[in-house]
């Protein structure tokens, strides 16, 4: 069972949603929380576990070898990204722009595009009792996040077996790097807030969702500001919302404090029941 939490826009909650959901379902099973907001992972700060594993992650990048290269331009016909450029006698690349797919190296009739790695992150691994918790992190200057996010997943795959509960803690917004951690869920679960803002970016997002032919339902953060538009878009499209977590400033207090919500506020705890029996109902009905 993966349970993808995601949003169309960033500060809407996803992380306190992700890491007090999965602290609360360990507490009857095995759970993984994988931070794939590669970008700027902080479910770490919520969750104290002890370090169990740790390694450097690469993505593959071709590297022009001059001496058996016959400059046919076939690299630069062939590369989708514009990452692989002749300039005369010479064979550019341009690793912030290559997709690591193979292309110009598979298809070069003299081999002189051979893949090197290329060192874009690290991956640690957590364990806090029936809680585990995988994050990963690109170095500074690296701009793809799509490679490290699905070594993530391919991770989280092989050293969890498929009883245990796999929650996804995604990245923002609506481009590549949601679609790469959304599109193995079996459910998602989108989080927005009840603001015009709230309002546009889930748009976005329940139109992403829809396309990936995704299962989804809504919650609502901080309810009780801004107005009921995300309610009654919600209606309008039949889209179910599971929980509304109340807009209270001893959330933002306990959150700020790197401290989980659940054990000292009642309505989160509510709010996490509630989604939490919603997901045991979902994974019945896939068996």
């Amino acid at each position: 069972m993966k349970i993808a939490i995601a949003s169309g826009k960033g500060g809407t909650g996803k992380t306190t949603l992700s890491t007090n959901l999965a602290a609360f379902m360990s507490q009857f099973g095995q759970v993984v929380l994988a931070d794939l907001d590669v970008e700027e992972p902080n479910s770490g700060l919520f969750i104290n576990g002890e370090l169990i594993h740790q390694e450097d992650t690469y993505k593959m990048i071709p590297e022009w070898d001059k001496s058996r290269c016959e400059l046919c331009g076939n690299c630069q016909a062939v590369c989708n990204f514009n990452a692989v450029l002749q300039m005369g006698k010479t064979i550019m690349v341009f690793p912030q722009l290559c997709h690591g797919c193979y292309a110009c190296s598979e298809l070069c009739p003299t081999g002189s595009l051979p893949m090197k790695q290329k060192k874009m992150g690290e991956l640690r691994s957590f364990r806090a009792d029936n809680l585990s918790l995988v994050e990963s992190r690109l170095i500074v200057g690296e701009e793809q996040a799509v490679p490290l996010i699905r070594q993530t997943i391919d991770f989280v795959d092989t050293n969890f077996s498929e009883e245990v509960t796999q929650i996804f803690d995604a990245p923002p917004g609506t481009s590549c790097p949601v679609i790469e951690a959304t599109r193995d869920a079996d459910l998602v679960v989108l989080i927005t807030e009840p603001t015009p803002f709230g309002l546009h970016d889930l748009k976005l997002a329940v139109e992403t969702i829809r396309q990936l032919e995704k299962k989804f339902v809504v919650v609502v953060n901080r309810h009780g500001i801004g107005d009921d538009g995300v309610d009654h878009y919600c209606r309008e499209e039949n889209i179910r919302v599971i929980a509304r977590i109340p807009n209270d400033r001893k959330i933002a207090e306990t959150y700020s404090r790197g401290e989980l919500l659940y054990p000292t506020i009642p309505a989160v705890r509510s709010a996490v029941e509630t989604i939490a029996d919603y997901i045991g109902e979902f994974k019945r009905e896939l068996k």
